[in-house]
């Protein structure tokens, strides 16, 4: 299996664990993902707000890349990446007066947009093209015992449910429990993080953070797995601060790719959980080893 990958900004910076962890799994698997060469920033979805006829035009680059590159599907992990490439594409499809503006501004860079890339996120690729039983038969170090609150977050499922239900998603539920995991009912698993929120306007960011650890750590809660960058820093970065204004609600918050890692049998530093600020305990229960130190203070702006 083939696929192009579109990394966008932050699996290349503060996410980059993302990518440490999703690489070596995917290839332990069997996936080759061929990364979309000149890429560029998707403008993530602040950009459409700003003005969605340059937004568009932004995302569309990378989708004329890709089609000029091959027939793959686009693999797009970053939820915010995954939004914007889908919903560029709905734009082109559904407002002529986007249309035109795109492929104007793509003559000029010698491309053209005609609309037949697919853009898919890893959970999709992973659950219906790789599938549980492929994945259940790699795991040699079964997560069994680890209870897991599963956060899918606001933006791969909705609007465009394409490949998961949209108020209680269960692809990501279901490969986690192949790793052996014990996977918890976690109601506010679509429930926003905050977003950009904790940087702009950090009294209901933060709180909107605080709401999904408290409820992870209330339903007894070992990890919290997500598939985003910005929720994985927002529910790992800020725990002083939540703690100061709300209460202790200290979880760790990993990527599903790194407990898949950590299934198949990979090393935790292979997969970035190093990175971490609240480490994921490598026992669970009462067990007090960690898969990784909390950073030392000069690490902890190069994460």
């Amino acid at each position: 299996m083939k696929y192009l990958y579109f990394p966008g900004c932050s699996l290349k910076g503060l996410g980059r664990a993302y990518e440490e962890s999703l690489l070596p799994v995917m290839r332990h698997l069997g996936v080759e993902l061929m990364e979309l060469d000149d890429w560029n920033c998707c403008g993530a979805t602040a950009y459409m707000s700003v003005d969605e006829h340059e937004a568009t035009v932004l995302a569309a680059r990378n989708l004329a890349i890709a089609e000029k590159s091959g027939p793959q599907d686009l693999l797009a992990p970053c939820s915010a990446c995954y939004l914007v490439l889908n919903k560029a594409k709905h734009n082109i499809n559904d407002f002529p007066e986007i249309a035109d503006n795109v492929q104007r501004a793509l003559d000029c860079a010698k491309l053209a947009y005609k609309g037949t890339t697919v853009v898919r996120h890893p959970l999709d690729v992973l659950f219906h093209d790789v599938g549980v039983e492929a994945i259940k038969q790699k795991v040699v170090r079964p997560l069994t015992g680890l209870k897991v609150a599963p956060y899918y977050g606001c933006q791969v499922v909705r609007p465009y449910a394409t490949f998961d239900e949209a108020w209680n998603p269960v692809t990501m539920d279901k490969i986690l429990a192949a790793l052996g995991a014990e996977v918890l009912h976690y109601p506010l698993k679509t429930k926003c993080c905050g977003g950009s929120l904790t940087g702009t306007v950090p009294e209901a960011g933060l709180r909107m953070s605080y709401i999904l650890l408290k409820e992870a750590v209330r339903r007894g809660a070992d990890v919290i797995a997500t598939i985003c960058p910005l929720c994985q820093f927002n529910l790992d970065a800020y725990h002083d601060q939540i703690v100061r204004r709300w209460g202790e609600a200290r979880i760790a918050t990993v990527y599903f790719t790194q407990l898949m890692g950590l299934a198949f049998g990979l090393e935790p530093r292979q997969l970035g959980l190093h990175r971490n600020f609240v480490p994921l305990p490598l026992t669970w229960g009462n067990g007090a080893s960690q898969a990784g130190a909390p950073p030392k203070p000069a690490e902890k702006a190069s994460r």
